[in-house]
């Protein structure tokens, strides 16, 4: 079968990276078509924007793209690509496995978690007001009317909306992904202690969903703080963990860290119809154009692209590939060496070629 996929280098280091993945891809065998658009900061000189809208017309045509990191300027400029793809898109999950790769430096072993942050709601919806606008004025107003706690003229706010729609939706896909993969339990991470009517909320969505699955997966909840202790002190506790946005970002960047680090971290963000595949590290501007760059985290978001395809022995391949690799520990970048002033450290593209060598050789 042959697949024509959108392919989004990015930009900073981005398209390094997203090269390195597409030739490993390629070598598994599988039949694509790519179909190259552009996204990030270096393009709006040309386009006037950071996503044209042939790249979004691309993804919704293709149902599938793969892309490497884009540029987002914290604090200034526009808003995040990669948020608004998700939202334009209705990418509502996004999927987040970090797993222990021999050869990796990290104080644990055999860690295998899969995160599930919900994409849509959560503080990053972008429902936001500026401190001392006419805007911010007035709904400061007409909140301090309807209830007793004041908040200040000189805030600024953001709006946390929780919805039953996507939490129930987010938690069916998580359920129905550990049976579909093996998994054994769910995990719902929240503050609803705190926050009633939010978190609140989607605790009480996960436990209505949860009984549809009893007997079949074990469900539990814990509080998002808490969470975080349990993962440093006793990660082998837990196995698919189901996050609102915000708790979801930070929790999955935490996992990583168990793992190593983002260098390993792939990612996808998925919806009823379309999927986007990348890593979940960002552009590393100043790595742009050096060939130094871990492609790892990217390749890795090949194989979960190549699984949500149903070509499972090519995304096998791939990721024994890239383990067999790490392992041996001679063709890899310089973050991947004990010493990462190891001058037989190799660049981008040689750890892909190395890893290409090996699928090749175990055909």
């Amino acid at each position: 079968m042959k697949y024509k996929i959108t392919f989004i280098p990015g930009d900073g280091m981005g398209p390094e990276v997203a090269l390195a993945a597409r030739r490993c891809i390629d070598a598994t065998g599988v039949n694509i078509d790519w179909d190259e658009r552009p996204a990030g900061e270096s393009v709006i000189e040309k386009y006037g924007t950071p996503l044209p809208d042939e790249t979004i017309e691309s993804i919704r045509r293709n149902k599938i793209a793969i892309k490497g990191p884009i540029i987002t300027p914290v604090g200034k400029g526009f808003r995040s690509v990669n948020v608004k793809m998700r939202h334009d898109l209705d990418l509502f999950c996004c999927l987040r496995p970090v797993k222990t790769y021999e050869g990796v430096s990290s104080r644990y072993k055999d860690i295998d978690l899969v995160i599930f942050r919900e994409n849509s709601e959560d503080l990053y919806i972008g429902v936001e007001f500026e401190k001392e606008k006419p805007d911010t004025k007035e709904l400061i107003e007409f909140i301090n009317k309807k209830q007793s706690k004041q908040i200040r003229n000189d805030s600024g706010i953001s709006i946390k909306p929780i919805s039953v729609f996507a939490t129930e939706r987010i938690f069916e896909f998580a359920f129905k992904y550990a049976i579909e993969n093996n998994r054994k339990k769910v995990t719902a991470v929240h503050k609803a202690n705190i926050m009633k009517h939010t978190d609140g909320l989607f605790l009480d969505v996960a436990r209505n969903v949860a009984k549809k699955y009893s007997g079949k997966i074990e469900f539990n909840d814990v509080i998002v703080d808490n969470m975080c202790m349990q993962l440093v002190k006793k990660p082998d506790n837990f196995d698919c963990l189901v996050l609102p946005n915000l708790y979801g970002d930070i929790i999955s960047d935490l996992c990583a860290g168990l793992v190593g680090g983002l260098g390993v971290a792939p990612g996808a963000n998925i919806g009823d119809e379309i999927a986007l595949f990348e890593p979940v590290h960002g552009a590393a501007p100043k790595y742009a154009g050096l060939n130094k760059v871990n492609p790892t985290a990217t390749i890795l978001s090949g194989v979960l692209m190549l699984h949500h395809l149903k070509e499972h022995e090519a995304a096998k391949k791939l990721e024994k590939a890239v383990s067999d690799v790490i392992k041996e520990g001679k063709f890899v970048t310089y973050d991947l060496k004990s010493d990462r002033n190891d001058p037989s450290a190799v660049g981008t593209s040689e750890m892909a070629d190395a890893i290409i060598n090996k699928i090749k050789n175990a055909a």
